[in-house]
C-alpha cells in the first residue's frame, strides 16, 4: 500500500477524497468558510473523485481543480450551492462514474478477436511481397512489327 495512503488516508492522485475503513469518502470545504460539505462514502476512489468534482464545479465554477476534467460537461450541476443539492448532485456523479467504469470493464473483457486469422494477414503480406517480385506481363503485337515501329501502338498498350 502507498505510504501516503496508509498514514493519511488521502489518495495519491485524486483531490478531495480519502480512505476510511476500506471505503472512500469525499468532502469539500466551502469557499471562505471553515465548514465542509460531506459528499458521501463510496466503494472506489473514482466514484468519490467524481462526487468531489461536481461539488468543486458547483462551489468554484471554472476555477475548480478537477479529478476528471474531461467529464465536466457530463455532470448535472446542482441548481443552487446549498449543501443538500450539492450532496445529491455528487451522488449522481458517482453513479455516472460507476456506469463509465462498468462500460470500460465490459469493453476490456470483450472476446478477443484474432484479426490476423480473419484477414489471413501473414499470408497476405507474403503474397504482396511475392507480387512485387513478378515481371510485368509480356506484350504481344498482332503482327510482327515491334512496338517501336508501330504508329498505332497506343491501341495495343491500352488493350488489356
Amino acid at each position: 500500500m502507498n505510504t501516503s495512503l496508509s498514514t493519511t488516508g488521502k489518495h495519491p492522485t485524486f483531490h478531495g477524497i480519502r480512505n476510511r475503513n476500506g471505503k472512500w469518502v469525499a468532502e469539500i470545504r466551502e469557499p471562505r468558510k471553515t465548514s465542509r460539505i460531506w459528499l458521501g462514502t463510496y466503494p472506489n476512489p473514482e466514484m468519490a473523485a467524481a462526487a468531489f468534482d461536481v461539488a468543486a464545479l458547483a462551489l468554484k465554477g471554472s476555477e475548480a481543480s478537477l479529478n476528471f476534467p474531461d467529464l465536466a460537461g457530463k455532470y448535472r450541476l446542482p441548481e443552487s450551492p446549498e449543501p443538500g443539492f450539492i450532496r445529491t448532485a455528487a451522488g449522481e456523479a458517482a453513479e455516472l462514474m460507476k456506469l463509465f467504469m462498468k462500460r470500460d470493464d465490459e469493453a476490456r473483457n470483450d472476446e478477443f478477436v484474432d484479426e490476423e486469422a480473419i484477414f489471413d494477414m501473414p499470408k497476405l503480406l507474403i503474397d504482396m511481397a511475392e507480387g512485387m517480385l513478378l515481371s510485368p506481363p509480356r506484350q504481344t503485337v498482332a503482327d510482327d512489327r515491334t512496338l517501336g515501329e508501330c504508329s498505332d501502338c497506343d491501341n495495343y498498350l491500352w488493350s488489356y
